[in-house]
């Protein structure tokens, strides 16, 4: 595990008004330097831009504290100490920063020199500030610790989920790999397994979905917002679309996408000579063939992923280099490893970590590509002027890591070969289509959700599996009808960041934009890629989109050209 490096990290970027030997343990160690900038003079311009540096510095000091603080909690969730030290933060830390940011917030908007400021520069941040002086009240703080806390409760509960199987205790993870067998009686007995044991835990997680919900609902009617959901849009800073956009999104996905799904399930059904496919026929090989082995261990993984970046762009695989060189991946999976993946920038010092599950499976390849991407980001945006520009929205921030998996399609003889090459290429092209649908059952079960104040636990399963029917095409699910309605469990999102998924989708839709750009003209399409990553947040999202190549736009007519493109480009794989 990489927390001992975490501490010993280079610092490329000198503390201008953060003394250089503060160890930042509570809030009392921050304070003095909080009052000192609530008592600045801001009446000129030079003094208010002097004064944003140093918040963000100070911003970015504390925000890496915080970042620490998580990767620990999640590299091992069975360590008392990691956990003691996040509860402290989410308990003690966090929730005394929150209403002084609100003060510095008030003090920049109530500067007489703001109106002088250059808005090229400065506009998205201002908007940002007076979004977040709309929403904020001091009563949600003690809230928003509770659902922080809830959140690592679900963590745990995963990480700690484990089924005896075929003689050995395996993670969810690990059982996942049953999936690619051959065998279909082997994959049905790991599927119901997996499955059993999932629903074990169905009650204890309807009940923190539950108390999530409602204290939302409560942060929300607080705030003086309709619902949780108009709420989130606002603090997403989402000004370039509307959840009316999610709806036409969803409607594109049934009008374009899920003929193309059906024709893709057809295909598979016939090559595995079935009547009906089950939910333990979607990621084996319909030819029969042995799991796609991509790599042995993670060293095999970080090495192959190294090239890759490298024959991408040398620059970008030197940045990889050096974060396995700082000990900045954490990529095995082990049993009470909180699920999933993710980067985490550590604000500060500027530098991208990752963290995964691998367990030797072709996805956990995409995921690091994936997950590069997102480090790719971190690296070029981190010399931007303001702390919340160097992290692009959420929407684009997926762009850069999804354009990362296809912009490393190309090299993928990095780890196959022959037919071994041609089916990793077209699995990952089918299931960019087969996962379209998934954006929109997440997305709008979230709405619907927030939107119905209230609602129970019958009414939100019925719900969900009323969308899995609605957006689900050639598989059989009868009988497995308690898994099916609690599927959306699994979904991490939900529980950590509501609302978050729809990005996946947008991100999507560009990623794929900047693909066939690199098909037209590689060199051309990979300086716009990075063009747009290194604007980071400084600019809205038509912007950044334009920016890499693409155009913002979330209907069937931006989708329906990606869908026939990755459609043709399988035939031809």
């Amino acid at each position: 595990m990489p927390t001992d490096t975490l501490e010993q990290l280079p610092r490329a970027y000198p503390r201008q008004f953060v003394p250089a030997d503060l160890v930042v343990k509570s809030f009392a160690d921050v304070q003095p330097l909080f009052e000192k900038l609530l008592a600045a003079d801001l009446t000129g311009k030079a003094a208010l831009e002097t004064w944003l540096k140093q918040v963000t510095e100070l911003d970015a000091v504390i925000a890496e504290v915080g970042s620490r603080t998580h990767i620990r909690s999640t590299v091992d969730t069975t360590n008392a100490d990691f956990k003691k030290a996040f509860l402290d933060w989410v308990e003690n830390f966090e929730p005394k920063l929150k209403p002084v940011f609100d003060q510095l917030n008030r003090k920049f908007a109530g500067s007489p020199a703001r109106g002088h400021l250059d808005k090229s520069l400065y506009g998205l941040y201002e908007r940002g500030v007076l979004t977040r002086l709309e929403l904020y009240r001091e009563k949600n703080v003690p809230l928003e610790t509770e659902l922080s806390k809830l959140t690592n409760q679900y963590d745990e509960t995963q990480g700690a989920i484990s089924v005896e199987f075929d003689g050995a205790d395996r993670t969810p993870q690990q059982m996942g790999k049953f999936q690619l067998e051959p065998d279909r009686d082997l994959r049905e007995r790991a599927w119901r397994a997996i499955g059993d044991r999932r629903l074990a835990e169905h009650d204890k997680l309807n009940e923190l979905y539950d108390k999530q919900i409602r204290l939302r609902e409560e942060i929300a009617s607080n705030a003086g917002v309709a619902n949780y959901r108009d709420y989130q849009f606002k603090a997403y800073l989402r000004f370039d679309y509307t959840p009316a956009d999610c709806d036409a999104f969803a409607e594109a996905v049934e009008k374009v996408a899920m003929p193309a799904v059906e024709r893709s399930l057809q295909r598979r059904r016939e090559a595995m000579k079935l009547e009906k496919l089950r939910p333990w026929d979607l990621n084996v090989d319909p030819q029969g063939r042995e799991p796609l082995k991509p790599f042995d261990d993670v060293e095999d993984l970080k090495a192959g992923c190294s090239s890759i970046f490298h024959k991408v762009d040398p620059e970008l695989g030197g940045q990889f280099d050096q974060m396995r060189e700082l000990g900045l991946l954490d990529l095995d999976n082990r049993k009470g490893k909180a699920p999933g993946g993710y980067q985490s920038t550590l604000n500060e010092v500027r530098l991208p970590f990752i963290f995964m599950n691998a367990v030797g499976v072709d996805g956990d390849l995409r995921t690091l590509l994936h997950e590069g991407g997102h480090a790719f980001h971190a690296f070029a945006a981190a010399n931007q002027p303001l702390t919340e520009y160097r992290h692009a929205p959420m929407e684009f921030c997926e762009v850069a890591s999804m354009s990362m998996e296809l912009l490393g399609l190309p090299h993928m003889g990095e780890f196959y070969s022959g037919d071994d090459l041609v089916r990793a290429r077209q699995e990952f092209l089918s299931g960019i289509i087969e996962y379209f649908p998934h954006f929109a059952i997440v997305d709008q079960f979230q709405h619907w959700v927030y939107t119905h104040e209230g609602c129970t636990i019958q009414q939100r399963e019925d719900k969900w599996l009323e969308l899995q029917q609605r957006y689900s095409v050639g598989v059989d699910w009868s009988g497995l009808e308690s898994f099916r309605r609690n599927g959306w469990q699994r979904i991490g999102h939900l529980f950590w960041a509501p609302f978050y998924f729809i990005e996946y989708a947008i991100a999507q839709i560009g990623a794929l934009q900047v693909w066939l750009n690199s098909k037209r003209d590689g060199p051309t399409a990979l300086q716009q890629y990075r063009n747009a990553l290194a604007l980071g947040g400084s600019k809205p999202l038509p912007e950044l989109f334009q920016t890499a190549g693409g155009k913002f736009g979330m209907n069937a007519e931006t989708l329906k050209p990606l869908i026939d493109a990755l459609e043709q480009e399988i035939e031809r794989t």
